[in-house]
């Protein structure tokens, strides 16, 4: 079942994300967060973007959400997309089903473009956003550095 966020999946929502920022160069954060992070998160992108959540047995095991690309007036119509499946559930097409229903929401708000970032190699996340008709725009080179290695970034834009 694919729904709306609610801050009770904090702590859900923690534990998929602070696998990949423990285990793996997806998130470039560092430092694990905490159930008050992710709600203060959850409260700042719902005000304004959609947030759903992928439950199954009453368990939260992934979720996608927008976010302003960038700050100044003129982006206004263009967000940036984040999509995580706990690692327990990949490959059985939650990613897709949760990105296809955060695209609907997305052109209901009369949005423009979405973007989404990607630490490389990631070539399931490169299939994916493929898959779903993003086409990469840009590939930044050793931007980021974690688990002393550089890594670079590539964005993959989908104009709806």
């Amino acid at each position: 079942m694919i729904r709306n966020v609610a801050c009770q999946d904090a702590e859900e929502i923690c534990r998929i994300y602070n696998y990949y920022v423990k285990n793996t160069i997806v998130s470039f954060e560092e430092i694990p967060v905490d159930a008050a992070e992710i709600i203060n998160r959850i409260e700042a992108i719902t005000q304004k973007f959609p947030w759903l959540v992928y439950e199954t047995n009453k368990k939260v095991v992934g979720y996608a959400y927008a976010s302003a690309w960038k700050q100044r007036a003129a982006y206004r119509f263009s967000v940036e997309s984040t999509i995580y499946v706990h690692p327990d559930w990949t490959g059985r097409k939650i990613g897709y089903l949760l990105y296809e229903r955060l695209i609907a929401a997305l052109k209901q708000m009369s949005l423009h473009a979405v973007i989404g970032t990607i630490a490389l190699p990631n070539d399931a996340s490169v299939a994916l956003h493929e898959r779903l008709g993003f086409e990469k725009v840009a590939h930044f080179k050793e931007v980021g550095r974690k688990f002393d290695k550089w890594i670079d970034v590539g964005y993959w834009q989908l104009l709806i």
